[in-house]
């Protein structure tokens, strides 16, 4: 008799998460120049004014990984994957709103 195990892995991501470039890229799986258009297309809002100063938060990761896997799975460009963000969390909000709307 064989039992099987499925294993799921993550990271836990919290609004107080700071991750530098350095350790958002280990995190990611991408070089620093990946971050560095993504931030520059609009897909990430680090705080910091430079590179070496940018910190992103667990919701900033999030929003890179979506990024990626959109890029990765699809075949999405940048541009598309920033707009498909915007939608997807546009998305999430008129059902949390819709949610709240069926309590009340």
């Amino acid at each position: 008799m064989s039992t099987e195990l499925d294993v799921i892995s993550g990271v836990l991501l919290d609004e107080d998460l700071q991750l530098n470039l350095r350790e958002l890229c280990g995190v990611c799986g991408v070089h620093a120049e990946v971050i560095i258009e993504m931030v520059s297309e609009g897909i990430a809002a680090p705080r910091g004014p430079a590179p070496l100063e940018w910190r992103f938060s667990g919701p900033m990761v999030q929003r890179v990984q979506t990024a990626i896997r959109l890029q990765q799975d699809l075949g999405v460009n940048l541009a598309g994957a920033a707009l498909a963000l915007d939608l997807l969390e546009e998305l999430q909000e008129l059902r949390c709103r819709q949610a709240w709307l069926h309590l009340g």
